[in-house]
This record gives C-alpha cells, structure tokens and sequence, in this order.
C-alpha cells in the first residue's frame, strides 16, 4: 500500500550510514545515542547538588541550634565555625581529589568522595557525646570538616568527568548540559536546603527542635546514596582514557610554562567571583531584618524566606544556561559579570532608599536580579571554562586549584569586608562602600576573563591535540599517554627535558 512504502522509503533513508574509521585512527567520541551519552553526564556532575545543599542548610541548622540553645550555643565558638568549617574541608578536598582524579581514576574517585559524603553527613545528623551540650557542637563542627571534603572531591572529579563526558553529546549543547549538571545542580542545592528545613519545622510546629535540625541534615544523604548507585555503572570518560597521565611521572615543569598564565588567570578570577558574591550576600539579612521589623518569627517564617531569596538563582542558571552555548562561556561571563557590576552599582547608590522597610519589595526584586545575572555568568561559566581550559592528563589539578582558591576568595572576603567601613560609622554609607568596591572587582574579573582562550565546542579534543604537540616539541614521549601503558616500558622514565628543536613526530 501507499503508505507503507512510503514508511518504508523513509525508513531506508533514515538508516545512517557507517561510520568508517581509518586503520590506525580513533574514532570520533560524539557518535552515541542521546540517552547512552547524557546519563553519564548526569551521573558526574549532579553530585554538586549536595553541596547546595549541604551548605545552605547548614544556615537554618545554625538558626536552629541558636533557638534551642539560646547563649549556650551563642556564645560558643561554634556558632561561627559549624556554618563555616565545610568550606575548609571543601578546599582539602578539592586539591586531594584533584590529584587523585589525575593520577588515579575518575570514576573511582567519585565514588571515593561520594561515600564520604554519605557516612559523615549521616555522623553530622546523629551528633553526640555523653548527652552533653557544647562537646556535641565539638562533634557537629568535626563531622562538617569531612562533610566538606567529600564535597571538594565533587568539584574535580565530578566536574571534570562531566565536562570530559559532554563532549560525546551533540554539538552546539555540551557546555549547556554541563551547565544544567553542575552549576544548576549546585543552585537547586540552594533551594532545597531552604525548603527542606521549612518543611520539617511546618512538620515539628517549631518546637522540636531537635528532630527539625537532625532531620534536616539527615536528607542530605538520600541524594548522595541515588547517585552512588547510578555511579556504580560509569567507565572513564573517553577522552580520560586516551590522554590520562596515569601510568607516567607528570611533566610539572612543562605544564606550568604551558598552563601557569592561564591557571593564574582563571584562579583570579574564581577568587573575586566568590570574594564579591559572599560580600553580597549581606543583602539577604537586610531583606529578612525589614521583612521582620525587629521581631523575632516562628522558624518556619526564617525558612520559608529564604526559600523565597535562594529561588532567585534559578532564572539566571537556567536561562543563561544555552546563552553560553550561543555566545559562549568566555563571552557570557563577562557580559554576565559587567551587568551584574552594573546592577551592583545602581544597588549601592540607591541602598538608603531600597532598605528602607516601606520599599522591600522593590528591593527583592532589584537583588533577585543582581543574583540571576550572577548566574548566568561567572556562577555558570567560570566552572566551566576552569573544565575546559586544560588538557586531560592534568585537568583535575587543574580545575581542584582554581576552585580551591576561588574558596579561599569567599574566605577572605568575608572577613575583609567587614572592615570596609565609613569612618564615621554611618551604616548606610558603610554598606555602599562594601557594594562599590565588589561592583569594581565584577569589573576586574570581566577584564581578566578577556586573557583567557576561546572555548567552543570541540575545545577539549583540540587542548588536547595542542598540548601534545607542545610536548612533543620540548621532547616528551606522547606514547606514554593513555589508561594502557605502552608496551615499552623504558617509556616510564623518558626524559622531560626542554629542547629548543621540536622532537620527530612520533606515530601512535
């Protein structure tokens, strides 16, 4: 019948056609199916969810604590190191997983830093010593420094493996599917860890206190344990095992003079990201003080609020998200960065206005934006170009160092801040001055990113190519690359000694 051989004409057409592959050639990595190439996507990069998650809820647990404890807890010094201590295990873990996802594995990395996740964030819900108050804050804050390491290892490990795995995707989609997996993860983290306490103290009526705090950090292991299951199924990425320095002693020297600059640039600006974006973060507590007027709210109130203001980071993840697969990553940060320093400036010049309780709507709204323009760029791209900027044999260290530091930014911004001051303690005045200079260090960073290459869509197969080449040239035997050592085990020990004449090419 007519239309079943117009079926079957179309079905003939549609067949592709094999791809053949040249004797001694690697195929091409983009040749899977959708489903076969997105889940290991996922499985990568979706781990920075918990550390949304993890870090914010650590707030309305602090919140907690000092409802049920009142000046005990107060008083203590755990009242600033339990939300702070996670940060300093994150950077451990950054810089450990680093070298391990290099030198070790990717998957079983993951995996590693996954199961640590699971057992100390468990130990963090279950504190407790001998039924005594403050050596139980001991333990809290203990239980959060590995809490923290666990989730420094997402950063290299997970972040690079899904950087690496999107490349088997179609092109003109990677960087917004590594976008979706990694950032967006880490901001719908955010929300959850807002929501998540709202609902166990709607639950617990405000009044167990107890059970709201431990619940709520209890649910942060049910994601941690989908996603070490769903881990279980993944292989190294493709280009991990054709380009791993596993097997070989890492050319240090020459990695330096060929990523020193670039690195540089990259950690920099990661540091006046996160050093800016902490700084920023003093709005929310004007937000919720004009919200309250003075008053103390039921804790579902806090919550719920803060809800509300972490929602603001979606909208710029998620549309920004394709932008920078459009514009790309270099180009969207900066144009992000210089209209978030823009909005930043318009913030401190009207700040006596807007903070004013009569206008805190206007106010939300105003910083919703100045939060989603964030996003979309350096919270979406810095991750992204740190991924993308290196090649695979030393892309974990790579990024582990560049996102360690951009931590050691928040660090040091907190506490710089809060000597930025007018000299006649005017607190309007102080708070525009706090504003004016991260709305400049936006700026700052925009330029930096301006030192930076190019990433398009093929740019990890092409850094890849570009390094060899470079080692080759200064005399490095790129035989040695890859998860199978080479059958000439002289290889191991081949010199890395810089030579002015390029090296003879070498034939896989």
């Amino acid at each position: 019948m007519f239309w079943r051989k117009k079926k079957d004409e179309v079905a003939e057409e549609e067949q592709p056609e094999q791809n053949v592959v040249p004797a001694g050639e690697e195929p091409p990595i983009d040749q899977k199916p959708f489903m076969q190439a997105i889940w290991p996507v996922l499985a990568c990069g979706a781990g920075l969810f918990s550390d949304g998650y993890v870090n914010n809820v650590i707030g309305s647990v602090s919140t907690t604590l000092s409802t049920e404890y009142g000046s005990v807890y107060d008083d203590s010094s755990a009242a600033s190191v339990v939300p702070a201590i996670a940060f300093a295990g994150t950077v451990v873990g950054q810089l450990v997983f680093g070298y391990l996802a290099d030198k070790w594995s990717r998957k079983d990395s993951l995996l590693i830093s996954t199961l640590i996740l699971i057992v100390f964030t468990a130990l963090a819900a279950g504190s407790y010593y001998k039924g005594e108050t403050v050596p139980m804050f001991s333990m809290l804050t203990a239980w959060r420094f590995f809490v923290g390491v666990g989730i420094g290892g997402e950063y290299p490990a997970g972040s690079v493996s899904c950087a690496e795995s999107s490349g088997e995707l179609k092109s003109g989609t990677r960087n917004t599917w590594f976008i979706l997996f990694t950032n967006s993860m880490i901001d719908w983290g955010f929300v959850f860890g807002a929501f998540v306490p709202y609902v166990v103290a709607a639950a617990a009526q405000n009044t167990y206190y107890g059970t709201i705090w431990r619940t709520s950090l209890g649910i942060g292991v049910v994601f941690p344990i989908a996603l070490f299951i769903l881990r279980l199924r993944l292989k190294e990425p493709e280009e991990f095992s054709r380009n791993s320095m596993k097997h070989v002693r890492i050319p240090y020297l020459l990695v330096l003079r060929y990523y020193g600059f670039r690195l540089f640039i990259v950690s920099l600006i990661w540091f006046v990201y996160d050093f800016s974006a902490y700084s920023f973060g003093i709005y929310s507590t004007a937000i919720l003080a004009n919200i309250f007027q003075g008053t103390t709210p039921p804790l579902t109130t806090v919550f719920g609020w803060n809800t509300v203001i972490n929602l603001f980071y979606i909208p710029g993840t998620m549309i920004g998200a394709p932008i920078s697969d459009r514009l790309g990553p270099r180009t969207t940060l900066i144009m992000g960065q210089t209209l978030q320093a823009v909005v930043g400036f318009i913030m401190a010049g009207c700040y006596a206005k807007l903070s004013h309780p009569s206008v805190v709507g206007a106010f939300a709204v105003v910083y919703g934006v100045f939060l989603s323009l964030g996003e979309m760029g350096p919270g979406n791209n810095i991750g992204l170009l740190a991924a993308k900027t290196c090649a695979t044999g030393v892309r974990g260290q790579y990024y582990g160092i560049a996102a360690a530091l951009g931590k050691v930014g928040a660090f040091v911004g907190t506490y710089v801040f809060k000597h930025i001051t007018s000299p006649d303690g005017d607190e309007i005045k102080s708070a525009q001055y706090k504003f004016y200079v991260s709305s400049s260090l936006c700026v700052f960073a925009a330029a930096l990113a301006l030192l930076l290459p190019r990433v398009d869509q093929d740019t990890i197969t092409r850094e890849d190519a570009n390094f060899r080449a470079f080692l080759e040239h200064r005399g490095w035997d790129t035989r040695q690359l890859g998860l199978r050592k080479a059958d000439d085990a002289s290889l191991e020990s081949f010199p890395a000694e810089e030579s002015e004449e390029p090296a003879r090419a070498v034939k896989g």
